[in-house]
């Protein structure tokens, strides 16, 4: 028996958030730059993102690039750019072959034009798409994400389109980039390192926690089965008793 087959297909988390990590450390074990490590992770994405859509995971969020990369030196920014932009170009044929729809949270206006522009045709090119939705985290925090709400709701107090009072976590979810999926169940992150770094921090209040030594560019569909059973032998309480929630 593989650990596939070990999956319940009935305790599935809708929402799975991965921090993918690694690449560099990976790349000079090979002894090569880190690009090498970011050009061998694309193989992770595509095997990470077949397996939750054969799985029946209705949402995958990645964490591709965050606000704080812009400030790694340009030549790596550069080639990220880049394997974003032919990465997307080259899997969107794929993505909708297999029905998934192609999303991006994040400061989106701050990518290169032609990154921007690549990025949101696939978006529009696979929008129909149903069976999985791969959002993409690029040039995404979340203090940045969060101010950003904060602003929002500030103009619309300033405009009288809502009162304070009226604000709760509802209403301010809402305002968040996240608000058209709901929050992830798991949280995966490789490496090895034990850090949230920035990522749905709104999100994840009650969100499952798993840490993996393995480096992203190694990160497989066993890899990811492994995470789901180890997801489905946790107890999720929210704040309840073992009691409560077994009765």
């Amino acid at each position: 028996m593989n650990l596939k087959d070990i999956i319940n297909i009935e305790n599935l988390p809708i929402h799975v958030a991965i921090i993918m990590d690694g690449n560099g450390r990976w790349a000079k074990k090979q002894g090569k730059n880190r690009t090498f490590g970011h050009q061998n992770g694309v193989k992770s994405v595509r095997e990470t993102t077949e397996a939750a859509a054969e799985l029946g995971i209705k949402y995958l969020t990645l964490y591709a690039f965050s606000t704080e990369n812009w400030n790694r030196p340009k030549y790596e920014v550069d080639v990220l750019m880049k394997l974003l932009m032919k990465s997307i170009n080259k899997e969107t044929k794929t993505l909708n072959k297999n029905n998934i729809r192609l999303n991006a949270i994040g400061d989106l206006n701050s990518l290169p034009l032609a990154s921007y522009k690549q990025l949101m045709k696939s978006i529009e090119d696979t929008s129909g798409n149903t069976r999985m939705t791969l959002t993409l985290a690029l040039s995404y925090s979340s203090r940045w994400e969060i101010v950003d709400a904060v602003k929002k709701i500030a103009d619309k107090i300033k405009t009288n389109d809502i009162s304070a009072e009226s604000i709760d976590q509802d209403m301010f979810s809402s305002f968040l980039r996240t608000n058209n999926m709901p929050d992830p169940e798991l949280l995966i992150r490789t490496s090895g390192e034990n850090r949230i770094s920035n990522f749905l921090l709104w999100q994840i209040a009650y969100t499952e926690l798993y840490f993996t030594d393995t480096l992203w560019p190694d990160f497989r569909k066993e890899d990811m089965y492994k995470a789901l059973i180890d997801f489905q032998g946790r107890e999720r309480r929210f704040g309840k008793t073992s009691e409560q929630i077994n009765k």
